[in-house]
């Protein structure tokens, strides 16, 4: 018998790990994205950069709105990804701005909306580990865009999930490029770092 392929292995992690996040209680996951918002906004690395990609929630992602509504109030500018297939535009997007239907169900600003290119992202993610690694949904979305927004400018990466995503090891693929840091609702994990409790 063949031993899984590493396409295969990162797969059987995602099912397992979107499964444990699917599982989570509404009110728990409710909470714990307040949490995550309390703590990504109190990261020094985040303070004063704009523009901010950020992202708009589906199906059980940690929801970054609370985050989106603090990073505003405090002055900082949010882009929201449109899907431009294969690749993400990311355009700004301010409170009372109407978002469309795009690819996926996800809601997207529309066509109109200034285009930029974030100096950060915060990105959602099916598992981690805590060297940075991530599997994200398998479609690469999130790996052209740092390819791409790397190409502009230095760009800090942030991933946003709960603990029950983390696993013990990622499978790292050439294409795959740590998280500088990955926030959930029990730490802050600065990978290479102690952990911050």
């Amino acid at each position: 018998m063949t031993s899984p392929s590493l396409a295969e292995t990162k797969e059987q992690l995602r099912r397992e790990a979107l499964a444990r996040r699917d599982g989570l209680d509404d009110a728990f996951r409710q909470e714990a994205s307040h949490r995550i918002a309390e703590r990504a906004l109190a990261l020094p690395e985040l303070q004063g950069l704009n523009p901010v990609g950020a992202y708009w929630p589906i199906r059980s992602e940690v929801d970054p709105r609370p985050l989106i509504e603090g990073l505003i109030a405090r002055g900082q500018e949010v882009a929201l990804p449109q899907m431009v297939h294969p690749h993400l535009s990311f355009r700004l997007w301010r409170p009372g701005d109407v978002l469309m239907s795009g690819s996926f169900g996800v809601h997207e600003p529309g066509p109109d909306a200034p285009e930029v290119f974030p100096t950060v992202l915060l990105m959602p993610l099916a598992a981690f580990d805590h060297t940075g690694g991530r599997i994200g949904y398998g479609k690469g979305y999130y790996d052209r865009a740092i390819a791409m927004l790397e190409g502009h400018h230095p760009l800090l990466t942030i991933g946003l999930a709960f603990g029950a995503q983390g696993i013990a090891q990622v499978p790292a693929e050439d294409h795959d490029r740590s998280l500088d840091i990955i926030v959930t609702e029990n730490e802050t994990i600065r990978p290479g770092s102690p952990k911050i409790a």
